[in-house]
């Protein structure tokens, strides 16, 4: 099952794809679904890249329902604001704790999954199940060691500094009003939403970042000639 969910979902367009026992962390409501499917694609989130992750779903699905297992599909992050059932579910479960379960990253000084490969420039999917799926080693703990570039860089001062640890899910890692007022004193000036320094400045997965802008760049300059 899991090479055959992994083919699809990779063939897809998924860059990650990870399997996670999460039967730990669920609400009573989907206690029964203890195994989730951790999509990840490269790119910024945005309304292709929701397209994306919704085609991805419904593959990973499509798979689960012709075997006969019973599933659920959690909507991508900016998905969550529609009025439906499935949206106001979100809330139960994170993407970022498949991810983690699935081995696929730790959450970062900055609040976000920050992957080895491609730092925290992932945008994350998730789809829960009851299917017996093979899954993976959880990261519990950061592996950001000393670095603190996005403490330094923020500039609202959101960034605590704190390390993640599943041993420690309470602590403060973002200062979220400081975050929000930054966001929005950025669009009243001049009408972007983010700033997104503590994704740019963070050294993971940048190297990879630079190529896929290169790669993209090259596009755009071969449709202009």
């Amino acid at each position: 099952m899991n090479d055959l969910l992994r083919k699809a979902l990779t063939e897809g367009g998924a860059d990650v794809v990870g399997f996670a026992d999460v039967g730990d962390f669920l609400k009573p409501e989907i206690a029964h679904l203890t195994k989730a499917i951790s999509i990840g694609v490269f790119r910024n989130l945005n309304e292709n890249t929701v397209h994306l992750l919704g085609n991805l779903k419904r593959k990973a699905v499509l798979i689960l329902k012709k075997e006969g297992f019973k599933y659920l599909s959690i909507p991508a992050d900016s998905d969550r604001i529609k009025n439906t059932f499935i949206a106001k579910l979100y809330p139960l479960f994170p993407h970022k704790m498949a991810a983690t379960s699935a081995g696929i990253g730790w959450i970062g000084r900055n609040g976000l999954l920050i992957s080895p490969e491609h730092g925290p420039r992932l945008s994350l999917a998730t789809v829960l199940t009851d299917a017996p799926l093979k899954t993976g080693t959880p990261i519990t703990t950061t592996l950001c060691g000393d670095c603190t570039l996005c403490v330094e860089h923020c500039p609202s001062g959101a960034i605590t500094g704190n390390k993640w640890s599943r041993r420690k899910p309470y602590v403060e890692l973002v200062r979220l009003q400081n975050c929000r007022d930054h966001k929005k004193e950025r669009r009243r000036v001049n009408g972007k939403p983010n700033c997104g320094l503590c994704i740019n400045i963070c050294p993971h997965g940048r190297k990879e970042h630079k190529r896929v802008r290169v790669v993209e760049d090259s596009r755009v300059q071969k449709k202009i000639i």
